[in-house]
């Protein structure tokens, strides 16, 4: 198997589309066309990440969090970055970051972590804004089906967990081929009167080319009329940070028991407690001050979290108990979740779990 043909697989479960704009996922070195040996999953690809693939024979690290973000214009070795990326282009091994398409993932980073804390009920914390588009296209009755299967087969029609979505109106429609034109039906210089349907469907924007191309070979008309639409819905499938609730409501101080038990935590740093019982629970796994104030205005009461800055801990307002778990720790399920999946799409290939510990924090006590 190539690297562009690992790529295409992982791509079509991680959409790369839906990660936020300041990140720098995807492939981030690799020649797409070398045979890969086996993929090694990470949490950070550090040089001591490339080691093991060089020992394992794996040329594919598959990272969540990107070693390289914007700035990097030379590779020299003089940096901890350089030295992991300068090993692995030398040891011809590819490195691919899948980070905030994770994270705003259904069954992501905080779906996991929602899991673990058994959260009944959830639902998207921040949904992301739409990427969707809706098109529209005037089919003769004869190809409907056609030009529907063409689109569906392009891409169109995902909404949530379904697929092969549409909707469909019979009208009719006018139209007088002129000359220099070769119609499908119809005489020149007489006005055509057809019965058609009009076939809409939604898709996410990124896809417009390749259906409209496809809407265009399977078209039986010369001219071909649709319209494409730009959506403002919120996508209820895809966004930052989750909420749920317990089934059963817990103290303060039983649900942080519950957070040190099921996430191994040596320290939780904390908001005042307020002596409010905790039911509706958000998280936002890594660095999530931003969605503080989301979570209280769901009507949360606690939010979990990391990479909490001393004045972020007063937008809890008295009212939502806040906790700082760790960066690290808050994610710490990742590699696992990442290497179901991938062992789910390459069951006949090698995929390996790093052994490397990559968290640079440690405590003191």
């Amino acid at each position: 198997m190539k690297l562009k043909q690992a790529v295409e697989a992982i791509e079509q479960r991680f959409k790369i589309s839906q990660a936020e704009d300041f990140d720098n996922v995807g492939l981030l070195c690799g020649n797409p066309e070398r045979e890969i040996t086996g993929i090694l999953v990470c949490h950070d690809s550090l040089e001591c990440v490339v080691d093991e693939a060089i020992s394992k024979n794996l040329n594919l690290i598959v990272a969540f969090h990107p070693i390289v973000f914007s700035g990097l214009k030379s590779i020299t070795g003089k940096n901890y970055v350089e030295r992991a990326v300068l090993k692995a282009i030398e040891n011809k091994i590819a490195i691919y970051a899948i980070h905030t398409a994770f994270d705003n993932d259904y069954f992501g980073v905080n779906y996991r972590i929602c899991e673990e804390l058994r959260l009944k009920n959830q639902q998207i914390l921040i949904p992301k804004k739409s990427n969707l588009s809706k098109l529209e296209v005037y089919v003769p009755h004869s190809h409907a089906d056609t030009v529907r299967n063409a689109m569906f087969e392009a891409g169109a029609g995902n909404i949530g967990f379904y697929d092969e979505c549409s909707f469909s109106v019979d009208g009719r429609g006018t139209f007088r081929p002129i000359e220099g034109s070769n119609p499908y039906s119809g005489t020149q210089g007489v006005r055509e009167n057809a019965a058609e349907e009009m076939i809409s469907v939604i898709f996410e924007s990124y896809k417009s080319s390749k259906i409209i191309s496809a809407l265009r070979a399977a078209h039986p008309y010369e001219e071909v009329a649709y319209q494409l639409t730009n959506l403002e819905n919120e996508n209820q499938y895809a966004g930052l940070g989750r909420f749920g609730q317990f089934e059963k409501a817990l103290t303060e101080v039983e649900f942080l028991q519950l957070l040190r038990d099921r996430f191994s935590l040596n320290v939780i740093r904390h908001s005042n407690r307020m002596g409010k019982m905790i039911e509706a629970v958000a998280v936002l796994g890594g660095s999530g001050a931003s969605g503080i104030k989301s979570a209280l205005a769901k009507g949360c009461d606690a939010y979990v979290t990391a990479d909490v800055k001393y004045h972020e801990f007063y937008q809890g307002e008295d009212r939502m108990l806040i906790c700082d778990i760790g960066h690290f720790e808050s994610e710490q399920f990742v590699p696992d979740q990442i290497f179901q999946i991938l062992s789910e799409i390459f069951p006949k290939f090698a995929v390996s779990k790093s052994l490397e510990k990559t968290n640079p924090v440690n405590y003191f006590f």
